[in-house]
């Protein structure tokens, strides 16, 4: 009995002690440590937006993609560019008086023509740079929009018939040759009148630009069937249209005409002054917006200069 109870008395284990678990007061540390290193790549992701470096730009944007797993589309991808909403614009014509230089007096460039819709300045210039720049490629496509009328002038004997110039308004063509393409008094397009339109037709039908037909008048009284310069000049604008519309295939839709009357005398007109301003003026409308144009006058002299 003493054995036994012995042998039970040796065999009972004492209960381990169970330590409290050490509770971790600094777990908000990692929290706001986390906190922190997503808002400093908020705001250098905020501070590289605001220096408008497209190019800085599309690399972190795409670094962003990449980390988070996801594949970087191209960026503006078939897209129009900055210069967008220049498909609008007004075909009336401005009453601002227009300084142009006339593009056959002025040298060739060296830049090949293009449309500046396509063309991407550099992002470290100026707002105002950037505008000339665009402005330096608009004078270069309306120059060559110039050379192609010039061509088919020269092919037909007639080069000296009409004279080109870049405004900010676009290209003038200006129909300007004494008596022949009207006489005066008379909206009456002569015979070289209409080999002339004729001949500028083709090109002009190709393009996409508005054309605005502009009628001048000299200051003389007329007379007859006109009872001011504003009838006289509306129709000989009138019947330049008509025959380019009519005969010439040019879409009505991109076309019309105005009248100036006498308030528009050329400033430095060659032989008689009341004969050059029996005058239309068909003017090729740039469809850049009015910030890049505003420097076309600009382009122009510096590329007169050489």
């Amino acid at each position: 009995m003493s054995s036994g109870h012995g042998h039970g008395g040796h065999g009972r284990r004492p209960k381990k002690h169970e330590e409290e678990e050490h509770e971790n007061h600094e777990r908000w540390a990692v929290s706001y440590a986390d906190m922190m290193t997503v808002l400093v790549g908020l705001f250098i992701v905020l501070f590289a937006m605001s220096k408008v470096d497209v190019v800085k730009f599309e690399k972190l944007r795409q670094s962003l993609a990449i980390g988070f797993g996801h594949e970087a589309p191209s960026m503006l991808a078939g897209g129009s560019g900055a210069l967008t909403g220049l498909s609008q614009f007004e075909i009336a014509p401005s009453l601002k008086n227009d300084v142009g230089v006339p593009i056959d007096q002025q040298a060739p460039t060296a830049q090949q023509s293009a449309d500046p819709d396509q063309v991407t300045p550099a992002t470290d210039l100026s707002e105002e740079q950037k505008n000339y720049d665009l402005a330096v490629v608009e004078y270069n496509r309306l120059e060559g929009i110039a050379n192609s009328l010039a061509a088919s002038l020269a092919a037909q004997g007639l080069s000296d018939r009409v004279r080109f110039s870049v405004t900010s308004r676009g290209l003038i063509v200006g129909m300007v040759a004494d008596d022949v393409f009207f006489r005066a008094a008379s909206a009456e397009l002569t015979p070289t009148a209409f080999q002339i339109l004729d001949t500028l037709g083709p090109v002009l039908r190709d393009l996409s630009e508005e054309i605005s037909v502009e009628g001048n008048a000299n200051n003389l009284p007329v007379s007859g069937r006109y009872a001011t310069n504003w009838e006289l000049a509306a129709d000989r604008a009138v019947q330049v249209l008509r025959r380019l519309v009519e005969v010439d295939g040019l879409s009505g839709q991109r076309i019309a005409a105005t009248s100036f009357g006498d308030q528009r005398p050329l400033a430095n007109p060659q032989g008689d002054p009341l004969a050059a301003n029996r005058r239309v003026d068909l003017v090729v409308l740039s469809p850049v917006s009015d910030s890049i144009r505003h420097f076309l006058p600009d382009v122009a002299a510096a590329a007169a200069k050489g």
